[in-house]
C-alpha cells in the first residue's frame, strides 16, 4: 500500500512579489518570484508535498489602474476577471521560478497553477457592507459618475481621493479542491487560489457566477488546508513571531499557542482585524477542524522556524 504523503500549504502576501518600495516592473517581480522559489523548494526538501497560495492585492491594484488609464480605448474587465488574470500571470512567474529552482537541486517535480474559483454565499452579510478599497483614487466628480453609472460604492480615503470599495465575504468552498488533492497526492507542487481565489456565487439557476468581491487569502488558505487535510499550514507575514501587546512596552513573543489560548487572546483584542486577526482566525479554523499545526513567521525566518528556532506554532489544545 502506498504511503500517504506529508502535505504543507504555505500562504504569503502579494507584496512578497511587489513590495511597496519597488516600481513593480516585470523584471522586479520575476526576481522576487525567484527569491520565493528558494523558500518553496526548501520546504520540499524537508519532505513535504506543497500547495502555495499567494496574495494579489498590489497586482490587481496595478491592473485596475492600467484599465482606468485606458478606459476610453478598451472596455475594462470586472474584478473577478482581474483576479483570474493575476492568478495566471503570478502563477506563471512562480511556476517558472520554482521549476528552475527544482532543476538546480536535481529534484524531479512538476509545478502547476490552478486558476481557482472559490465559492462564497450570495447572502453573506458582507455584500450589504462593502469595506475593501480596490483600484485607483478618483476625483469627487469621477467618483460620483462611476457610482451612478456602474452602481459602485465609493468612499473618500483619507483626503487622497475616492476609491471603490467591495465586499469581503468568507469562502465556503473551493471549486477545484478534488483536483488540488489529487495533484498533491501525485507529487505535484500546486499553486492555487491566488489572491484568495476568484469569488463566485451559485445564482438562482444553480450555476456559478463571478462577483465583484475580495476573498481574504488567509481564510481561503485555511479552507484548502482543511479540505485537503494538510499536515502543516504555514502563514508568512511581516514579523518573525506572533506577539502579545504588540509594539507596547510590555510586548512579548509567543513561540507556541494552543488553539484555546489563540481564541482567548483573539477575544481579548490582542490580534486586530486589519493585521494579525485574520491569520489567527484562519489558524483556529484549521486546527478546530482537525488540523495538526500552523506556523506563523516571516519569509526571512522560515528556515529557522521549520526547525523550531523562530516563528509561532499554533497547535491543538
Amino acid at each position: 500500500m502506498k504511503a500517504q504523503r506529508r502535505l504543507a500549504l504555505i500562504a504569503f502576501g502579494g507584496n512578497a512579489m511587489l513590495p511597496d518600495d519597488e516600481r513593480g516592473t516585470q523584471a522586479e517581480q520575476m526576481k522576487n518570484a525567484e527569491k520565493a522559489a528558494r523558500l518553496m523548494v526548501h520546504i520540499v526538501k524537508k519532505g513535504y508535498e506543497l500547495i502555495i497560495v499567494h496574495g494579489n492585492g498590489p497586482q490587481v491594484g496595478n491592473l485596475l489602474l492600467q484599465m482606468e488609464e485606458a478606459v476610453t480605448k478598451i472596455a475594462p474587465y470586472s474584478l473577478d476577471v482581474c483576479d483570474a488574470m493575476t492568478e495566471g500571470s503570478m502563477g506563471f512567474m512562480l511556476e517558472r521560478a520554482i521549476t528552475n529552482e527544482l532543476r538546480r537541486h536535481s529534484i524531479d517535480k512538476e509545478v502547476v497553477t490552478l486558476v481557482s474559483q472559490v465559492l462564497v454565499d450570495r447572502n453573506d452579510p458582507a455584500f450589504e457592507r462593502p469595506t475593501k478599497p480596490v483600484g485607483p483614487f478618483y476625483t469627487k466628480f469621477r467618483a460620483r459618475e462611476l457610482a451612478r453609472e456602474k452602481k459602485w460604492t465609493m468612499v473618500e480615503d483619507a483626503g487622497r481621493g475616492y476609491r471603490k470599495v467591495v465586499p469581503s465575504p468568507k469562502p465556503i468552498d473551493v471549486v477545484p479542491k478534488a483536483i488540488i488533492r489529487d495533484l498533491t497526492q501525485a507529487g505535484r507542487i500546486v499553486i492555487a487560489a491566488g489572491g484568495g481565489g476568484i469569488p463566485v456565487i451559485l445564482n438562482g439557476r444553480g450555476v456559478y457566477e463571478g462577483v465583484e468581491a475580495v476573498i481574504d487569502k488567509d481564510y481561503a488558505s485555511s479552507l484548502i488546508a482543511r479540505e485537503v487535510a494538510v499536515d502543516l499550514f504555514i502563514i508568512l507575514t511581516g514579523i518573525h513571531r506572533v506577539f502579545l501587546n504588540f509594539r507596547k512596552p510590555d510586548e512579548r513573543e509567543i513561540p507556541v499557542l494552543t488553539v484555546d489560548e489563540a481564541r482567548r487572546y483573539l477575544d481579548e483584542g490582542q490580534f486586530p482585524p486589519g493585521s494579525m486577526g485574520p491569520k489567527i482566525r484562519a489558524a483556529i479554523e484549521y486546527i478546530a477542524s482537525g488540523g495538526r499545526e500552523v506556523l506563523i513567521t516571516s519569509a526571512e525566518h522560515l528556515k529557522a522556524a521549520l526547525i523550531g528556532r523562530s516563528g509561532t506554532r499554533i497547535i491543538p489544545a
